[in-house]
């Protein structure tokens, strides 16, 4: 394949052969959430293109998932908590079971019959290689064989490392965001340091149809070059792989739409020959590196939708794409104007659709918060972060106390002594305090 560098014209895919089946977005399995990150005694709320839901283990330890409102006076019920298996809404106390019937209603004379309209709608949802997984259509239409698995995930040879985090911007711009290789050498310098790596790239198209597009590229162009594959499967999993002599890596990114100007990412890294570090290293301590990494685009990525919402123009209008860096990304929103026109709302090439109603978030963080966009969402780095605030507040005590007792001492050894532990406690108070930023403050660019 000859590659002309400074060409702006991507490839065309209109020799690929295209399905014309349309694509049901409802009809879809979507990532809640690593089973390792569920709430144990509490109940999980989410929403999905700005609908909101909520998941709960009933009484024999089964996943349940209902719509995120009581049939009393729409109070949340992911706001209630779990008791006998059911989840209550704390407002007056109506319980569900995981198929969203109503068992108890503490209003209701004991002579008196349930209403049949008190039932909760329900959704189908299952728990599949460590992840959770909803479907929004129709119970009776959900199918487990299209839930988007990774075959690797299925090997025991396999270790990965999960991750989770909120974004600030609509999911579409996360897909065309880890669909594009060439901005690694850029964007993410502080990381790898690789700014001299930064070259044209070998990207095909090799399938494409409604459930998405298959595709690889190879950083050195020549005859040696080696290969990664890229595959898109409409509508959340990004999934690079890469095959070495002696090892295979590679990254599962899904993607859950939360709703406008949000998303939610769930990100595999895996192998079958880990390093001691993938193997040692707390989850938590793990995390610290991928928030960095992801936080090296959040603010590039928000002020780029902010600016294409502002000049309300199409992406082929505001884009100058190149077939060596961009292929990708132009075949991703063109997929979005071939198959998106179901979809609440996205943006795609040439077309796109805008929500008929922006709900507003009057909680909304700000965009570098690493503490509500991770680490209150993570099971590890939550439960971390809460003993680093309880060492801190027991260093400041320790050393307070010490200090107090050096004071009434009349021995000069025992007074240096305590002294010696004042500080030391005081020390370990500054080491959490220090180590407490890691799971709060985000990166900036400097």
């Amino acid at each position: 394949m000859t590659i002309t560098p400074n060409s702006t014209q991507i490839y065309s895919s209109s020799q690929i052969e295209q399905s014309q089946t349309q694509f049901n977005w409802q009809n879809c399995w979507y990532p809640i959430s690593f089973i390792q990150d569920l709430p144990k005694d509490r109940p999980l709320g989410f929403s999905l293109y700005d609908e909101p839901f909520v998941i709960f283990r009933d009484g024999e330890g089964k996943l349940a998932c209902l719509q995120d409102r009581c049939s009393h006076r729409a109070a949340k019920l992911s706001d209630g908590q779990i008791l006998d298996g059911k989840i209550e809404c704390l407002y007056h106390g109506w319980q569900f079971d995981r198929d969203g019937k109503c068992t108890k209603i503490p209003q209701l004379p004991r002579s008196a019959k349930t209403p049949q309209n008190s039932c909760v709608k329900s959704f189908s949802i299952v728990e599949k290689q460590g992840i959770v997984w909803m479907w929004r259509g129709k119970q009776e239409d959900a199918d487990e064989n299209l839930i988007p698995t990774v075959a690797d995930m299925d090997d025991p040879n396999f270790v990965s490392s999960d991750y989770t985090l909120d974004l600030p911007y609509d999911q579409s711009y996360f897909i065309e965001n880890v669909v594009d290789p060439s901005h690694i050498f850029i964007s993410h310098e502080a990381t790898f340091n690789a700014r001299k790596a930064a070259q044209p790239l070998n990207m095909e198209i090799l399938e494409l149809n409604e459930r998405g597009f298959k595709g690889r590229y190879a950083i050195n162009i020549g005859s040696n070059s080696k290969w990664t594959d890229l595959n898109f499967i409409a509508p959340n999993l990004v999934n690079y792989r890469i095959v070495y002599p002696h090892k295979i890596s590679g990254a599962i990114l899904y993607s859950i739409p939360t709703g406008v100007g949000k998303c939610r990412i769930i990100i595999r890294n895996y192998t079958n020959k880990p390093g001691w570090k993938l193997k040692l290293q707390p989850r938590w301590m793990e995390h610290w590196y991928r928030s960095h990494f992801v936080e090296e685009d959040l603010s590039l990525v928000v002020g780029q939708q902010e600016e294409i919402k502002r000049l309300g123009k199409s992406l082929q209008e505001l884009y100058l794409p190149l077939k060596t860096s961009d292929l990708f990304v132009v075949e991703y929103r063109r997929w979005l104007d071939k198959y998106g026109n179901s979809l609440p709302y996205y943006q795609g090439w040439t077309t796109s659709k805008t929500p008929t109603e922006v709900v507003q978030d009057d909680q909304k963080p700000a965009p570098l918060d690493r503490l509500r966009r991770h680490t209150e969402i993570c099971g590890s780095c939550s439960k971390a972060y809460e003993n680093t605030i309880k060492v801190k507040q027991i260093g400041v005590g320790m050393a307070i106390a010490f200090a107090f007792i050096a004071i009434l001492a009349d021995n000069s050894n025992i007074e240096i002594t305590f002294v010696i532990l004042s500080l030391f406690s005081l020390g370990i108070s500054l080491v959490a305090r220090e180590i407490k930023t890691h799971f709060e403050k985000a990166y900036t660019r400097h």
